[in-house]
Order: structure tokens, then C-alpha cells, then sequence
């Protein structure tokens, strides 16, 4: 029986799964050959690890970009891909991908019941959905969104805050040196005095804690200070195993995300071991119309790096335009040169 699709919530050309670096780039490349984008994400944001993770650390192998941080790679990306208007569906979790009749294309169920028809899918979700690792003390919960944050994601709602970030990898010290600009009180709170952030970043928080700017507190939370119904901080347990209290307005939880390597089990596709085949002609995966392109695909000689997810989705989009136009001749353009570019570019002549 078919479906009627005027019910339907989104269409478009292609649906992208994952908001990260590749997947914002998957929609310029497919943009240059005239095919519209949907990007679904299960996080709130556009980013991806990136974002949640390290957005103030520097990364130094992107073209032509000596120095880049993850914040603004993400920005140049989203600013790059402006030209094409990209549909974005944020917070949602794709669970189900029902492939039509033949060449008819997909429908894409999320988790909330809402429904994306598309002509292909590139899949881009690098490690997985990823989920931010909780603070595991009693009443947590009850303080979300209040009083204990899981990471960043306004750092306004931060500023002039007396704050603690928990953590010690570079989401944590990069917060931690953001929000200390902002006339925030920080004090990073960690179990040792063993980092997993850049060097960098360690030493310039540890310059503003000499500067007597920033706090740092070797130990770990042992219970939330609430008195007569109010957040007033936390009890911490120190290396030397005494119990002091830290008054502090906010908590920021910076333990890192878990991926969930299990999110694509349900597709029909084939894999190896959490990661999904590719032919390295098209980036196609084992079920047509459907390509995988960044972390979460594999091929042999398969190296994990944003540069190498650049290259994927490029080749990928030519893949999808072939197989979207199997009646015509699909001949490789250049941005510097092409007409028909430079109109969905928005330009009438090279510049």
C-alpha cells in the first residue's frame, strides 16, 4: 500500500545523518550539483563531537587553515553551506530507513514519529549518537537544567556565575578558560592531577589558578549541598580524603560522551565490526542509494580524520547526483569556472 506523502514532515534530495564537520560539508558538495539537503542530528545542535567536546581546541591538519578551532570550523561550514538552505531536524533520532519502490527512494521514521522522505542517504554519525557520561550522585536529576548542566551549551547563561566544571579532558579545560573570559568564578574540579586535555590548555588554566583567577580541586564529588530545598554546591572529597564543601551557583558535568556504536544495528547494511562498508569509488554502502562517509565507515587503508571525510563527501555527491540522473551525462565541475555553480552559489562571474 502507498503512502500518502502529503502527510509527510520533510523532503528533500538527500537526508544527511549527523551534523558534524562531514556531514555540514556533505551539504555543500551535494549543494554544487543542484541537489537539496536535510541534515537530522539526535543532539540539540549543529557540531557534533566537535561541539560537545572540544570546541576551543585547535586543530592544525584542515586545508589551507593553519590553525582552526572545532567552534569555528563548524561555523565556516554552516556559513559555507548557506547558499543551498539545508533543512536541519536537531534532536531527533532516525529509527527506522523503509526504502521504497524502485528508484522511488526513502522514508525515514525518527523517533518521535516524524517522517523524511528523501531520493538518498548519506549517513555521517561518525562514532554514533554519543550520550554525555552523568554525574552518578543521589538527586542529580532533580537539578538538571538548573543548577547542574551536562556540558555547554549556552555559555551566557553561565556568565558572572560562580561555576564548577567536573571533568579533565579538553572539554573541561576548554570550558573552563571560555567562561573564565566571561566573568565567571571557575573552579575545575578533577580526581588527580593526570589530564587527558592538551597541554597547552592545562598550562594556561593552571597560570590563571597562580594568578589566583581560576581554582582547581583534586577530588571528587561525594554529594550535592542542598539545604532546606536549596542548591548551595557540593561536597567534595579531596585526595587527602577530607569532606569539604564548595559553594558554587552552577555545575557543568565535562565527563566526556559515550557513543552508542549500536545505533545503526537496525539498517540493513553491511559492516564491520560497528562500521559500515563502502565502496571507495562511490562511498555506497551494501544497500543502493544509501552511503556512508567520516568515522563511521570503512575500507581498507580507512584513516579517521575530518580531511579524509572531506574527500569521502565529495565523492559521494557525485555518486548520488550519477545515480539521481541515470539518464544523463554527469560531468565534474569547477567552482572557479563552472556557470551553473556559480548561480546556486549565488554568483553571477568568478571572482
Amino acid at each position: 500500500m502507498s503512502r500518502d506523502y502529503s502527510k509527510l514532515d520533510y523532503h528533500a534530495d538527500v537526508a544527511i545523518i549527523g551534523a558534524g564537520p562531514c556531514g555540514l560539508f556533505q551539504v555543500f558538495e551535494l549543494g554544487l550539483y543542484g541537489l537539496s539537503s536535510i541534515v537530522v542530528d539526535a543532539l540539540p545542535q549543529i557540531g557534533g563531537q566537535c561541539i560537545q567536546l572540544y570546541p576551543n581546541k585547535p586543530i592544525y591538519d584542515i586545508p589551507a587553515l593553519p590553525c582552526v578551532t572545532a567552534k569555528n570550523l563548524v561555523e565556516n561550514l554552516v556559513e559555507q553551506s548557506k547558499p543551498f538552505s539545508p533543512q536541519f531536524l536537531l534532536g531527533e533520532r532516525i529509527i527506522q530507513c523503509n526504502s521504497l519502490e524502485i528508484d522511488a527512494g526513502f522514508v525515514l521514521t525518527s523517533e518521535s514519529g516524524k517522517l523524511v522522505k528523501v531520493k538518498a542517504v548519506v549517513i555521517a554519525t561518525g562514532a554514533g549518537v554519543m550520550t554525555p557520561v552523568p554525574l552518578r550522585v543521589k538527586d542529580t536529576e532533580k537539578w538538571l537544567g538548573t543548577h547542574i548542566f551536562q556540558g555547554v551549551r549556552d555559555p551566557e547563561v553561565h556568565a558572572n556565575r560562580r561555576v564548577a566544571i567536573l571533568g579533565g579532558g579538553d572539554s573541561a579545560f576548554d570550558w573552563a578558560l571560555e567562561l573564565q573570559k566571561i566573568g565567571a568564578e571557575v573552579v575545575l574540579v578533577h580526581r588527580s592531577t593526570r589530564f587527558r586535555a592538551a597541554t597547552d590548555s592545562v598550562t594556561r588554566f593552571m597560570s590563571l589558578c597562580e594568578q589566583q583567577r581560576a581554582q582547581f580541586f583534586q577530588g571528587q564529588v561525594k554529594t550535592l549541598w542542598v539545604d532546606n530545598h536549596q542548591f548551595l554546591g557540593l561536597k567534595l572529597s579531596g585526595a587527602d580524603h577530607v569532606t569539604r564543601s564548595l559553594s558554587v551557583d552552577q555545575v557543568i558535568v565535562c565527563f566526556g560522551m559515550v557513543p552508542d556504536p549500536f545505533s545503526l544495528q537496525a539498517w540493513n547494511i553491511e559492516k564491520e565490526k560497528f562500521q559500515v562498508k563502502v565502496s571507495t569509488a562511490t562511498f555506497e554502502t551494501s544497500a543502493p542509494g544509501i552511503y556512508a562517509i567520516g568515522d563511521c565507515n570503512y575500507y581498507a587503508g580507512k584513516k579517521k580524520l575530518i580531511l579524509s571525510g572531506f574527500h569521502e563527501a565529495a565523492l559521494a555527491a557525485f555518486s548520488i547526483k550519477e545515480r539521481l540522473s541515470p539518464n544523463q551525462k554527469v560531468h565534474l565541475e569547477y567552482t572557479t569556472t563552472s556557470s551553473s555553480i556559480l548561480s546556486r552559489l549565488g554568483l553571477k562571474t568568478a571572482v
